[in-house]
């Protein structure tokens, strides 16, 4: 499972460059779909990785509402990465059926294996690059390569 997170975080930090030749506004800019922006975006993937991650191992949720700024995204990844990485390294069949139930909104309970959250994981971030890759067309920019078979990761 590490190596597609390794993969993941790869192209992440592709975009993090492909972002850095765009001026703020274009960032924060309010788009249809996603997160509602491109910098969001990049927030929500990083910050959904690590509540799930952190539920698993039990510890503390990092509570941040998002961030202003292409840096804060960036040392965002940077502070959640390592959690993540760490988790896996540990990464077995006993850990993959392990379970974590969640309260729903209207107060009802759903359970999910660690193997079924950290799946959803890997294709929520796949999603949302995906979004960005049409955001970036609509600006006229050619989105980074997502291309899994021409990656080393």
């Amino acid at each position: 499972m590490l190596d597609m997170f390794q993969y993941n975080w790869q192209v992440r930090q592709d975009w993090f460059e492909w972002c850095r030749e765009l001026p703020q506004e274009e960032l924060a800019k309010e788009r249809t779909g996603g997160m509602g922006s491109i910098l969001a975006t990049l927030f929500h993937v990083a910050n959904g990785e690590q509540i799930w991650i952190n539920s698993m191992q039990g510890t503390p949720v990092i509570i941040k509402e998002g961030v202003t700024s292409l840096e804060e995204a960036v040392e965002f990844t940077e502070l959640t990465k390592p959690i993540t990485e760490q988790f896996l390294q540990s990464w077995n069949n006993e850990l993959a059926m392990k379970t974590l139930t969640k309260k729903r909104r209207d107060g009802s309970e759903i359970t999910f294996t660690y193997e079924k959250i950290i799946k959803h994981l890997i294709a929520h971030e796949i999603h949302h690059i995906g979004q960005l890759s049409i955001w970036s067309r609509e600006i006229g920019r050619k989105p980074v390569s997502s291309d899994l078979i021409f990656r080393d990761y």
